[in-house]
């Protein structure tokens, strides 16, 4: 190999000179000009690949992978009202579409009610307004609920916007455990990327280890959280920072639920995770390659589960939003079916393809079609299902995947030398590692080390073209009055009774679940049950680092 670059290359590069950049993944990890067996030194078959459907599961968690099954196709969708969001959903399903995801509004994952002075001018903007089981109620009207698969995206307030779904299908006769699905419930990456936090990090951990306790004794079928490294690569992280700083995560709920008493083979089967698809195709399938390969052996030989469903990592994976351009918009949609390839490719458990109006406003029915067609189109057209791990023994791929896994543990050392990833966040290691990645890329794009079509080359002064979503420009007085009309019409003696049992549990050390149950079968608020946990819990306010 170096005989080869010393000779050859270096020849061929005399007579025709590398193009006047440095040959950099999205992370900005340095790319040689080949990759050869001797990247792969050390690399067993046996003990690092093995066939799919085996330990470590480098190359799938599925023997048959889309051969048996095509991946979910679930398009995140929500805006304005929950019946205009209730349209689209059933459009989406009409299209082909084969699981919902929720997106909800600013106002709703923060714990706020529509009509909080708080949420004003935040309504529908970048997701459905939840703020009563009323309103889950009409988001799902129609919806088979025993047979649709449902992803939610919600952190902070997300065992009340759960108990809200399983309420709704109680209320149309459908059982807990027949409900499938995912809560995000991802609290961790919200205090080291996404930022919508509302209690302090050990009390919203006792809430997420309370959705893991009774969602395995009551929701056999559900994934009581997602552990998201999405928002952690949106926020500009590395594709290794992406995957470590998720998997300590996963590592730390983990360690929660053991301390609650669970046994590791009764939760573990139902932990799932979500990641970002980035622009960098292969980078991309070794990150997620590399996942697979870490949770296994860290669930086996780590904390001794013993059944083979503890040791597969499921994901959900999500093209990159923070890829997407605003101008020559409909590059977006090339960009977006290269991030679905690298996920297909990587073997991925569900997908939500972005459309191409997304850096401008909320999808449209025409934009996310598109979307979903792109998914449908490397389903059935493209060849990459034919055969499973087709990239895998790519020296390439290989020496990628090792060295995204090597990263990955360099960084859990780190995190255990800061004394585990709550003391981590509290001096500020993740967010301040984001921000170094985030800010090398962005000035990579600014000198014009980095292109990016449409924004520092091949740009015009075009105005894009393409046709906006609108929403109802009433929706948000209608949603107010159909507030005010909940708190006045309902059982006043029973809420205020269900409250001050939350209140109860809250300071005590049972599990909350049962208490919110019963508070959003009185019809409390969003606003009323967050607002009693604020008062026990107390707020989170992030300390400055920078």
């Amino acid at each position: 190999m170096s005989a080869w670059k010393d000779e050859k290359y270096q020849k061929a590069i005399e007579q025709a000179p590398e193009r006047k950049k440095r040959f950099l993944s999205t992370s900005s990890e340095l790319v040689e000009p080949l990759y050869s067996p001797e990247d792969l030194a050390g690399l067993d078959y046996a003990e690092d690949l093995v066939n799919p459907g085996e330990f470590p599961y480098t190359r799938g968690v599925h023997a048959s992978l889309y051969r048996s099954k095509l991946w979910t196709m679930r398009m995140f969708a929500g805006f304005g009202t929950p019946e205009e969001t209730n349209r689209r959903f059933k459009y989406l399903l009409e299209q082909g579409q084969t699981g919902l995801s929720i997106a909800f509004d600013l106002p709703t994952l923060m714990g706020l009610d529509t009509d909080s002075p708080e949420a004003e001018g935040e309504f529908g903007k970048c997701g459905v307004a939840i703020s009563s089981l009323k309103d889950m109620e009409a988001l799902l009207d129609g919806i088979p609920m025993d047979k649709v698969s449902t992803s939610m995206t919600i952190n902070s307030p997300a065992s009340i916007i759960w108990a809200m779904y399983i309420v709704a299908a109680e209320k149309k006769g459908v059982s807990a455990g027949q409900l499938r699905g995912t809560i995000q419930n991802d609290i961790l990456k919200e205090f080291i990327a996404q930022k919508e936090y509302i209690f302090p990090p050990e009390a919203s951990m006792r809430l997420v280890t309370d959705t893991i306790e009774y969602g395995t004794a009551h929701l056999p079928q559900w994934n009581t959280i997602s552990i998201s490294g999405y928002h952690i690569r949106e926020a500009g992280s590395t594709a290794a920072q992406e995957l470590a700083f998720t998997l300590a995560d996963g590592l730390e709920y983990t360690r929660w639920a053991l301390a609650r008493g669970m046994n590791i083979d009764d939760f573990a089967p139902r932990l799932s995770f979500f990641f970002n698809a980035h622009n960098d195709l292969f980078e991309e399938i070794a990150k997620y390659r590399a996942a697979r390969r870490i949770w296994a052996r860290k669930m086996r030989e780590e904390f001794g589960a013993k059944n083979p469903r503890s040791w597969l990592m499921r994901f959900h994976t999500q093209t990159a939003g923070c890829s997407l351009t605003a101008s020559q918009p409909e590059n977006n949609i090339v960009r977006v079916a290269l991030q679905a390839l690298a996920a297909v490719l990587g073997g991925t458990q569900s997908l939500h393809t972005n459309s191409m109006d997304e850096a401008i406003a909320l999808p449209s029915e025409h934009a996310v079609t598109v979307a979903l067609r792109t998914q449908q189109v490397i389903a059935e057209e493209s060849g990459v299902t034919n055969t499973i791990d087709p990239l895998g023994g790519s020296y390439y791929v290989e020496a990628l995947t090792n060295q995204i896994e090597a990263q990955a543990e360099e960084y859990f050392k780190k995190i255990e030398g800061l004394g585990g990833v709550l003391p981590a966040i509290d001096k500020g290691f993740f967010q301040r590692e984001i921000a170094d990645a985030a800010f090398t890329y962005q000035r990579q794009i600014d000198a014009g080390e980095r292109v990016i079509v449409g924004v520092n080359a091949y740009n015009d002064d075009s105005r894009p073209s393409i046709q906006l979503l609108e929403m109802d420009p009433a929706g948000y007085e209608k949603q107010r009055a159909a507030l005010e009309a909940l708190r006045r019409n309902r059982d006043a003696k029973r809420a205020e009774q269900a409250l001050e049992g939350l209140r109860l549990t809250c300071l005590g050390a049972e599990n909350t679940m049962p208490a919110i149950l019963e508070a959003v079968r009185a019809y409390c608020t969003l606003g009323e049950m967050v607002g009693v946990m604020k008062c026990v819990f107390g707020v989170y306010n992030e300390p400055g680092w920078f």
